[in-house]
């Protein structure tokens, strides 16, 4: 990996000290499907661009104590509901033209 690469992700240790949460949960959501993690030299790290998505699941389980299934079930239906928001724009603009 070049070094341009690894600027873009963020050690697993940062985020869980940073939030406050087990290395465990982090694990979890990867083995959930929720989440891809990079493992490099033996230490595991998720890119930039998904530490948005980590977060709210992150609150998901600290605010509100929903475990990782339940997160995985809201995941998959707000995913739905961006889904559907996309074909409905697509929608409304073929049909304005």
């Amino acid at each position: 990996m070049n070094p341009n690469e690894m600027e873009n992700l963020i050690a697993i240790t940062t985020i869980c000290t940073y939030h406050e949460v087990e290395y465990t949960f982090i694990n979890s959501l990867s083995e959930a499907g929720l989440l891809h993690l990079e493992l490099i030299d033996q230490t595991s790290y998720i890119p930039e661009s998904d530490l948005q998505r980590l977060e709210k699941m992150i609150r998901l389980h600290d605010e509100l104590e929903i475990n990782v299934a339940g997160i995985e079930a809201i995941t998959h239906l707000l995913e739905r509901i961006e889904q559907m928001q996309e074909e409905l724009r697509v929608l409304k603009n073929s049909i304005g033209n």
